[in-house]
């Protein structure tokens, strides 16, 4: 799964205040607007998530462009840590003082989006700028068929894998579906007595588990938001993950452990395939040099429909902004093909516009091709059938704590695959 603090891949999914979320937005819409009597009204707050120090200097020149081509404007840029950014959106939120633009993910910006938090861009954005980003990324930022946020990058995960050890192992190419990697796991664990790969079933971190069931075929809610999983490929979904842990084909940590660890056993050469987004590379040549040098990518393993996971992260407008029209053409300034384009090169990061995605850096490889060159590459050919494979849900983290629960359950035996599935259904069925 799933932010994007460009150095934690998964963890942007992991948005998980939703007691507090609750509580303190009873009140959010009820009281009409209001306006952030601290910013002058040629001032634009900005706010974006843990990419200060590395990305000052590009920041800085991208604000000085646009004061230029605003005179008069000013743009105020406030870097928040990540684990910061929820809290602080949401006291900011909650009390009429948030950002004219600030930089979420569609995961928790469609808790606010749910009471009403942003502006609906539907009616400010036109149909021509509109077209300019990828219409399955766009997607990404919509709750009830309006338009919440506009796209900003994007990562999408691929198969980091241990050439040495699928050699020793007698694979001769990486699995690029569910039911290969399970004949993989199998083949690497008699062979050479380490795993495959590593997956979290921890309720609050990574979703990849609960995305791999979208992408064999599983519906997880129907159009009414009731559980959709309860059907024989949901059962199919649950069966292969309990079969994988009860042959002993994941590590029993699955249970207990996240995503950093997945990482922690790639590098130690414990495990023969990491799936991660192609930044991480530059992590394992610096944490694990040795690992590195035999580390190569393949596309992103998925299941019978051929889905490809991708994690974006957008530019929302509070509802409540007292300057509309100026936020919308910053945050349009920012996500323009040029920027885009200039600021994944920067990040290693994917583009959410047509234009910045048909660059041929992302397009095709150099003659003298590093691995982060292939995993650049692979990651951006999978962007046209990318999609963010968990529906925009108010409460999705409950669907996927009530789903990891129960696959927790069945793993180890406590509840059959039937029962663990029929009572994951009608937990988040039943939710308050």
């Amino acid at each position: 799964m799933n932010a994007i603090p460009l150095k934690l891949p998964e963890r942007w999914k992991r948005f998980g205040i939703f007691l507090l979320l609750g509580l303190a937005l009873t009140w959010l819409v009820s009281c009409g607007t209001g306006n952030q009597q601290s910013k002058s009204n040629n001032e634009v707050e900005f706010w974006t998530m843990q990419l200060q120090p590395k990305f000052t200097t590009y920041f800085n020149q991208l604000i000085t462009t646009f004061e230029q081509e605003n005179p008069g404007v000013k743009v105020r840029w406030v870097d928040v840590p990540w684990t910061a950014m929820q809290s602080k959106i949401l006291t900011a939120v909650s009390a009429k003082t948030a950002p004219d633009v600030v930089n979420l993910n569609p995961d928790f910006a469609s808790q606010l989006a749910a009471r009403n938090a942003w502006m609906d861009l539907d009616n400010k954005i036109t149909p021509e700028e509109r077209q300019q980003y990828l219409p399955n990324i766009w997607q990404a930022s919509q709750f009830e068929g309006k338009s919440f946020g506009i796209p900003w990058y994007l990562t999408s995960r691929i198969a980091i894998y241990n050439q040495e050890l699928l050699q020793q192992a007698g694979v001769k190419e990486p699995p690029k579906t569910y039911a290969e990697l399970a004949q993989v796991a199998q083949q690497i664990k008699d062979k050479t007595g380490k795993y495959a790969f590593f997956t979290t079933v921890v309720p609050e971190d990574s979703a990849e588990v609960m995305e791999s069931f979208v992408q064999m075929g599983v519906q997880l809610v129907d159009a009414e938001g009731k559980a959709a999983f309860n059907t024989p490929a949901g059962k199919a979904a649950f069966q292969y993950w309990v079969d994988l842990y009860k042959k002993g084909l994941i590590p029993p940590e699955v249970l207990t452990e996240g995503h950093r660890y997945a990482i922690e056993l790639y590098q130690s050469g414990q495990t023969a395939i990491l799936t991660s987004s192609p930044e991480f590379l530059q992590t394992i040549a610096t944490n694990a040099p040795d690992i590195a040098k035999v580390s190569a990518s393949s596309p992103q393993i998925t299941g019978t429909t051929g889905k490809k996971n991708v994690a974006v992260m957008n530019l929302v407008i509070p509802r409540d902004t007292d300057k509309p029209d100026l936020a919308v053409k910053f945050a349009l300034f920012v996500t323009n093909s040029q920027n885009q384009l200039a600021f994944a090169k920067a990040a290693n990061v994917l583009p959410s516009t047509i234009a910045a995605l048909e660059n041929p850096f992302f397009s095709k490889m150099p003659t003298d091709a590093s691995s982060l060159d292939q995993a650049r590459v692979t990651s951006a050919s999978q962007m046209k059938e990318a999609q963010v494979l968990i529906p925009t849900l108010k409460d999705v983290k409950q669907l996927q704590k009530a789903i990891y629960d129960n696959l927790q359950a069945a793993m180890l035996g406590q509840k059959t695959v039937d029962q663990a599935v029929t009572d994951a259904a009608q937990t988040w069925d039943q939710r308050a």
